[in-house]
């Protein structure tokens, strides 16, 4: 019984060549399924950030703006600059050392003001030496005329004794002879008297020059230099006067629009630095020069109304209108809207995309109405942001990007 049932047993075990190889087979077929598994994970979570990084993704672009209400009547806009029509770098005449300068900036100056006085110790100098030598001459012309009227006195005597017979007709011209020497020396004494005063009068208006007076009204916009600075015609200018009140804009106008501006046209004025703010302008002339390089025509563009607190070098947008603004539509306040295509949805919340160098940051928004093509914006990026416009489906924070040309 005990045989037989070893026999049982030994025909129920499985060669040990075989287990190996079965075992291995399902081993290779689990390591294989983990393989693919993980993989997939990889790929899914890990493949996309790769590509974020590695690949730059193509978008349009548009921009947030202030829209006014004289959108409806604009034929053109342009950007430009605040620039003076008059203004003036104040620089020294003559080469001297600042001695004392009697204004700040930001100060405002009258035509004739004394700005800055340059060190005169040497012409003061130079003026007393002057006019002593002009009393010197004086006294030695007061001398000559002097030794002239003598001389005449005695010749007049000598001529009368000639005429009487009580002398020689030779004494009376030899007094002739020296009256005329010496009204030639007064004349002489007479000529450096006028030559020294000459010379005073020289050296004090070269002494004024050392007074540095405003050619202009205007305001001080740059800061002066320091008393004690070299100073003269071929160094900087001691400071720059602006006048506010012929303050322009100064606006690149395409060439191929140019047609659209007309000398007197209305115009609306936004400045970035009060988008809030708009002012009153006017079409003052168009500038005959072409900048070939951008193809544009500088235009210039005058304040209609006093441009109180508007700076030199503000950047500025301006607006062509075909009809000028009544008061009621200048007292409404612009806009800010956003193109309704640069608007998606992203986990329930609406954003948009911001350009920030060459990736973008999302951004949620709130909306209000619409406006346009757009809504106005009640909360999100300032007016001027550049946002995506279509922002594909998988465009995530912080996604680089490049610009398409279309």
């Amino acid at each position: 019984m005990t045989d037989s049932l070893s026999s049982d047993l030994a025909s129920l075990r499985l060669p040990r060549d075989e287990e190996p190889r079965r075992g291995g087979a399902w081993r290779k077929l689990a390591v294989a399924a983990l393989l693919g598994t993980g993989g997939g994970v990889v790929y899914l979570v890990g493949g996309r950030h790769v590509e974020a990084s590695l690949f730059r993704a193509e978008v349009r672009v548009t921009e947030i703006a202030l829209v006014s209400p004289a959108q409806g009547f604009i034929e053109l806009t342009s950007t430009g600059y605040v620039v003076p029509l008059r203004s003036a770098k104040v620089g020294a005449r003559v080469q001297g050392r600042l001695a004392r300068v009697l204004v700040r900036e930001g100060e405002q100056v009258r035509a004739g003001q004394v700005l800055a006085v340059l060190d005169d110790s040497n012409e003061r100098s130079a003026i007393r030496t002057a006019r002593a030598r002009v009393e010197a001459a004086r006294a030695r012309a007061a001398t000559a005329r002097a030794n002239l009227a003598e001389a005449e006195m005695r010749a007049s005597r000598e001529q009368t004794l000639v005429q009487r017979g009580a002398a020689a007709a030779a004494n009376a011209e030899d007094q002739a002879a020296r009256v005329k020497a010496l009204a030639e020396a007064q004349q002489s004494a007479e000529a450096e008297v006028r030559a020294a005063e000459a010379e005073v009068r020289a050296l004090e208006v070269a002494a004024r020059q050392l007074t540095i007076v405003a050619p202009i009204d205007g305001t001080v916009v740059t800061r002066p230099l320091q008393p004690g600075e070299l100073v003269g015609p071929a160094g900087a200018p001691i400071l720059e006067l602006a006048d506010f009140s012929s303050l322009v804009v100064e606006t690149d106008v395409p060439e191929a629009r140019l047609s659209r501006v007309r000398p007197g046209a209305p115009c609306e004025i936004v400045l970035d630095a009060y988008p809030s703010r708009r002012f009153r302008g006017e079409a003052m002339e168009i500038i005959p020069h072409v900048n070939r390089a951008k193809a544009t025509v500088p235009v210039r563009v005058k304040f209609v109304d006093a441009p109180t607190g508007v700076l030199p070098d503000m950047s500025a947008r301006v607006s062509f209108l075909q009809q000028a603004l009544d008061a009621q539509a200048m007292q409404q306040p612009p806009r800010l809207v956003v193109p309704a295509a640069a608007v998606a949805e992203r986990g329930g919340a609406r954003v948009v995309f911001v350009i920030e160098g060459d990736r973008v940051r999302m951004t949620p928004v709130e909306l209000g109405g619409a406006f346009g093509s757009g809504f106005e914006l009640k909360s999100g990026p300032p007016a001027g942001t550049r946002v995506v416009r279509d922002p594909d489906p998988s465009l995530s924070d912080g996604r680089k990007i490049k610009e398409r040309n279309d």
